[in-house]
């Protein structure tokens, strides 16, 4: 085996951890794949950006000169970000068969990108570079070997893709080794082994990248579909096996069933493996930067993903409440903390006494030395909950209900006289939706009327036109989120209808929960409680 050229000089960040160990990110190409996400230019400028401060040590934009976006994203990304942590990487393919790499306008339009870091794609799957690329296993090794060194004496540092290579190590392993081999040879800096099919599992991918390793010499490494939901295993299995660059999305998101997680791979590589992988500090971004990029993809955080949902340090069992009162560390196996997230009690039928103390004191109230008040919670959380109510969906209403406990009253900043809703069938087709609401607040009587776009929404309309004179921070609050949930029954259309609501003043949000058989009345409980919560938050003394 010939000497590899020496790594490319271009300069790293100044932020940038060791060169050891590579983090990778190709949210900006392989991540864009998944069904639902359409990533603009200015999206992609936004995220980049995130994954910068999160720390990764390599962003991949995408494939200039395949589309004008990925093309317009790298000529901005230059103009308008000074990173901090990362380079850039631009994706494309190796030189076409038969084209010479100097006349191949994809190569070279990768080179106009001025990104310092080029990633290649390449076939290391015989199969493929027959059926697919319709040309012999030599003229594919030529093309790779061509294409590097082309780029490397372009003065830019190269990663290869083996895309297939798994498959195509089962198929024929001295020629995907032989891919890996020459890449090396010509100057790659790192050679992944792509299992683009998502099908290997954690013992497999060890014992490949443990022979490959041996057998050739060069730095490998990993890039796994999530398939078999063994993405993340996977990864970290290339790691024990001598990987030393691990290419993952956040969020998992990618084609089909995902990618690999960028934030579980960093948090366990940290955390598990005592390995610094991102600056110091970085680390307990980890939650925010999730959440964040969730928002510019639009699509709604995972409650439950590792180390960043919010279901992912939340308790609910009265057995392990009593646990983590002793000590928290019994039944979370880090402090969540650590990667920005927090311990949550979920307040439940399950509820023990240990759950409702904890629950207190998450909200700021100290009732361990009140067994009587603690006793009547429990109570009255259960009878609550048989009758259709939910508090751990709802942490305002438990607050609420919690607070009316302590006062020995009810937290209400106005009462009402009766409420109604209006839907009108004209026979045009359309339809009219009225509601009014007499309320007493303060002493005055107040009769409103508002329209809406539905029978719950004029009636928000109307509260808020009653109130806002007299509390005029409602006029933050937003309704953001709404949801109804016939619950079990044998009544049909007559059965027990559960709501709840999500509201907003621009800095956070809470969720409240009403029950009644009437969709309209459970609607009008979980509004009554939301908008008593928002000027509880804002700092409004309830009325006595």
């Amino acid at each position: 085996m010939t000497d590899a050229p020496e790594p490319s000089a271009t300069p790293r960040p100044a932020g940038a951890v060791s060169d050891d160990f590579h983090v990778f990110d190709t949210t900006l190409r392989d991540g864009a794949q998944r069904e639902g996400i359409n990533l603009t230019v200015a999206d992609k400028l936004t995220i980049a950006r995130h994954l910068d401060d999160f720390g990764v040590g390599f962003i991949e934009g995408g494939w200039p000169g395949a589309n004008p976006r990925d093309t317009e994203f790298f000529q901005r990304a230059r103009e308008e970000i000074d990173f901090r942590h990362a380079q850039l990487v631009a994706f494309g393919a190796t030189r076409k068969a038969g084209v010479r790499v100097e006349d191949d306008p994809q190569v070279a339009a990768l080179l106009e990108s001025q990104a310092p870091v080029i990633t290649l794609v390449a076939k290391s799957h015989v199969g493929h570079v027959e059926l697919a690329l319709r040309t012999t296993a030599e003229e594919n090794l030529a093309m790779v070997r061509d294409t590097v060194a082309h780029l490397r004496a372009q003065g830019r540092r190269v990663f290869l893709d083996c895309e297939h290579f798994f498959d195509g190590y089962a198929l024929d392993a001295v020629y995907a080794k032989q891919v890996v081999r020459t890449a090396s040879e010509a100057g790659a800096d790192v050679v992944v082994l792509c299992d683009t099919n998502g099908g290997m599992l954690p013992a497999q991918v060890t014992a490949v990248v443990r022979t490959v390793l041996a057998d050739t010499g060069a730095r490998l490494g990993i890039h796994a579909q999530d398939d078999t939901g063994c993405a993340v295993a996977n990864t970290l299995a290339a790691v024990d096996a001598g990987a030393t660059h691990v290419q993952c999305t956040a969020n998992g998101y990618g084609e089909r069933v995902g990618n690999s997680n960028l934030f579980p791979v960093v948090a366990a590589l940290e955390l598990k493996y005592g390995r610094q992988v991102l600056p110091e500090g970085k680390l307990a971004e980890t939650t925010r930067i999730s959440h964040a990029i969730a928002e510019v993809v639009n699509l709604t955080p995972s409650t439950h993903q590792p180390y960043v949902g919010v279901s992912a340090f939340a308790h609910k069992a009265g057995l392990h409440a009593s646990a983590i009162k002793v000590d928290p560390d019994l039944y979370q196996h880090i402090d969540p903390a650590l990667v920005g997230n927090s311990m949550r009690m979920l307040v439940s039928d399950m509820a023990g006494r240990a759950s409702i103390e904890l629950k207190g004191k998450e909200l700021g109230f100290d009732l361990s030395g009140d067994r009587a008040l603690v006793g009547r919670l429990v109570a009255r959380v259960k009878e609550r909950e048989l009758a259709g109510y939910t508090y751990e969906a709802a942490d305002a209403s438990f607050e609420l209900l919690l607070r009316e406990e302590v006062r020995g009253t009810p937290v209400r900043y106005f009462s009402v006289e009766s409420w109604r809703a209006i839907v009108e069938d004209r026979p045009d087709g359309t339809h009219a939706n009225e509601a009014t609401v007499k309320l007493w607040a303060k002493g005055e009587r107040i009769v409103a009327t508002a329209e809406g776009n539905g029978p719950v929404n004029a009636l928000d309309r109307a509260l808020k036109v009653g109130l806002e004179r007299i509390y005029p921070q409602l006029a933050h609050m937003e309704l953001v989120d709404y949801k109804v949930r016939i619950l079990e029954g044998d009544l049909g259309t007559g059965s027990i209808t559960r709501v709840l609501v999500s509201t907003s003043d621009g800095k956070g949000e809470w969720s409240t929960v009403g029950v009644a058989e009437n969709v309209i009345a459970a609607s009008w409980q979980a509004l009554d409680d939301a908008y008593a919560y928002g000027l509880l938050r804002a700092g409004v003394e309830p009325q006595e």
